[in-house]
């Protein structure tokens, strides 16, 4: 399994890169690769097609209907409803109910059908929390985490590797039960500790995302959604303060490998 960072800015898309969006990849025993996007933020479509042509996603999973998680959607709905291609069908959405709504909303539109197509370029399957589906060989669950609008982490496994991504959150036992022994955990580190101490039960800091790794017991954290202000020293060193396992910063066209823990 490999992560591609398409965007990884924390609230908005920064002067380097978009907001939060990751391509997911793994290759079944077939030889057949599956592709997965989670999150697609302002900014993110761009630099997806930079990577892959969208027409090859097999879903997409949405964390929360935030603009910088979820915003590009609207430029995807565009791709999939006009496209010259005649058998695209309809892409799966994971996200939260109130998406179709949002999207129209966003565009100017009453209902959820584009004007001059026939059908919903996306077929919006509604999460929960503890909600698990497969994507071929993807094991998906999702959990409720804690933030001010309904938001969700995702816990991905494959052949023996698991990815842990945080979403937006603060700290929260659902968290700490989605990261347990993953092999690589995906964290928001958008808060620093002392200048964000007056906000609560929104983000993590480098400091807190650092404990949830440690008591997760992961192999590597990736900090990731810090935001376009913030010296991503800040984070890292906060997060070395409670994690003693490998640390990266993530940046845009950063591949991540997903190792699993006994192979």
């Amino acid at each position: 399994m490999r992560v591609h960072v398409i965007g990884c800015s924390g609230s908005f898309a920064g002067p380097d890169g978009a907001a939060s969006s990751y391509l997911i990849e793994h290759e079944d025993a077939d030889g057949r690769v599956w592709r997965v996007l989670m999150d697609l933020g302002s900014g993110a479509f761009g630099p997806l097609q930079a990577v892959i042509d969208p027409a090859d996603l097999d879903a997409v999973i949405i964390s929360h209907l935030h603009p910088d998680h979820y915003l590009d959607l609207t430029g995807l709905e565009v791709f999939w409803a006009y496209h010259s291609r005649d058998d695209l069908g309809t892409l799966p959405i994971y996200a939260p109910a109130p998406l179709p709504e949002r999207l129209a909303g966003v565009v100017g539109r009453e209902g959820p059908v584009p004007a001059g197509v026939d059908t919903v370029p996306f077929d919006h399957r509604v999460l929960s929390d503890g909600a698990t589906f497969h994507i071929g060989p993807l094991a998906i669950e999702a959990r409720a985490v804690l933030h001010p609008v309904e938001s969700y982490g995702f816990r991905l496994t494959a052949d023996g590797a698991t990815l842990a991504y945080s979403g937006d959150t603060d700290a929260c036992e659902a968290l700490d039960e989605l990261a347990a022994g993953a092999d690589l955990f995906l964290c928001e580190a958008g808060y620093v500790e002392g200048r964000d101490d007056r906000f609560s039960g929104v983000h993590l800091t480098g400091l807190r995302a650092g404990e949830c790794a440690a008591r997760a017991e992961v192999r590597h954290l990736a900090l990731t959604h810090i935001p376009a202000w913030t010296d991503p020293a800040a984070p890292l060193a906060e997060a070395r303060r409670r994690y003693d396992g490998p640390i990266t910063v993530v940046a845009p066209t950063d591949i991540l490998e997903v190792v699993p823990r006994h192979p």
